[in-house]
């Protein structure tokens, strides 16, 4: 990208938006295009279009997603398809309709087969049944996918989807239902310090596997990808460790510098058990996540402490 270049940034409120907006900003690109939800519903094609051809940007970015927990993908899951269809739909054809050749789709690690190999490679997708809980979701994502593939094959643009494995960082939400396991577990056991409760309930057993990154790093990884020239439409975005649920929960335990019981809610799911990205591809184009895993850690729970009492 041209640091003159007209770039949309759609979802820049968001936990990855936020930070893809950050780092635009950090590397001098002035020329960024933003909407809220009250300023313009993604959803409604007429307006998205309509936007579209207003701008005409040079780049788009897709980090608007209707996201959540394994709560929120089950309970909600005629939203989660239809919103997430529609937002990135109308944002992808109505790009390709103003002209624009440069876009960025991002995904999830959900796209693929619940009983894929590990770690996960690209070419894995469409291989096997997807988790239960998350299928909306996923099969939303990989229309969006597709979608990007095939006005490649098409049309020669350069649509790329990057599928980073689960994102946690400051901004992110904590609510217990709604929230992703990290920042849920995060603010379980930081509430249970502040209120002095000796225990705490996870869902399922423990027992499944899940690879984080920290926000910055995939901000990192959208503007890195945007800037250079690949052969391949798909490509996984991750930190290559994994750890169970409980570790995790362990973990936040010592560095809070608090210990709670853990018990476990065996009638609630597990959510697929294993998923770690192969990250061969991004690593062939020379990326690689910068920040481990404590000092993403550290940073987060700075800001959840900022921010406590609207998180309540």
């Amino acid at each position: 990208m041209n640091k003159k270049n007209k770039i949309y940034l759609a979802g820049h409120t968001g936990l990855v938006g936020s930070a893809i907006l950050i780092k635009l900003k950090e590397l001098g690109y002035k020329r960024i295009f933003l909407r809220k939800r009250k300023q313009l519903d993604l959803t409604n094609q007429i307006k998205v279009f309509n936007y579209l051809k207003k701008i005409r940007p040079d780049t788009v970015i897709i980090a608007a997603a209707r996201v959540g927990g394994i709560y929120a993908n089950n309970k909600f899951r005629s939203e989660f398809i239809y919103d997430n269809l529609s937002i990135q739909n109308n944002i992808i054809h109505g790009s390709f309709l103003s002209g624009v050749k440069n876009l960025l789709f991002l995904g999830s690690s959900c796209v693929y087969p619940k009983h894929s190999k590990q770690p996960i490679k690209e070419c894995y997708l469409l291989n096997g049944k997807l988790e239960f809980t998350n299928e909306p979701y996923a099969i939303a994502k990989i229309a969006g996918i597709k979608l990007c593939e095939n006005y490649n094959l098409q049309h020669n643009l350069n649509y790329k989807s990057l599928m980073p494995c689960n994102i946690y960082g400051p901004g992110d939400n904590y609510d217990l239902l709604s929230s992703h396991f990290f920042p849920a577990l995060i603010r379980k056991i930081y509430n249970a310090k502040l209120k002095k409760i000796r225990s705490i309930t996870i869902w399922g057993d423990g027992t499944p596997k899940r690879e984080l990154l920290f926000v910055n790093d995939l901000a990192d990884a959208c503007i890195f990808f945007m800037n250079k020239k690949t052969k391949e439409t798909l490509i996984n975005i991750g930190s290559e460790k994994h750890f169970t649920i409980t570790y995790y929960a362990r973990m936040i335990m010592k560095w809070l510098n608090y210990e709670v019981e853990i018990k476990f809610d065996h009638s609630k799911p597990n959510g697929t058990q294993q998923k770690l990205l192969d990250i061969h591809i991004a690593k062939k184009y020379g990326w690689k996540a910068k920040i481990d895993l404590k000092n993403g850690f550290l940073k987060t729970v700075e800001h959840l402490k900022k921010n406590i009492e609207g998180q309540k």
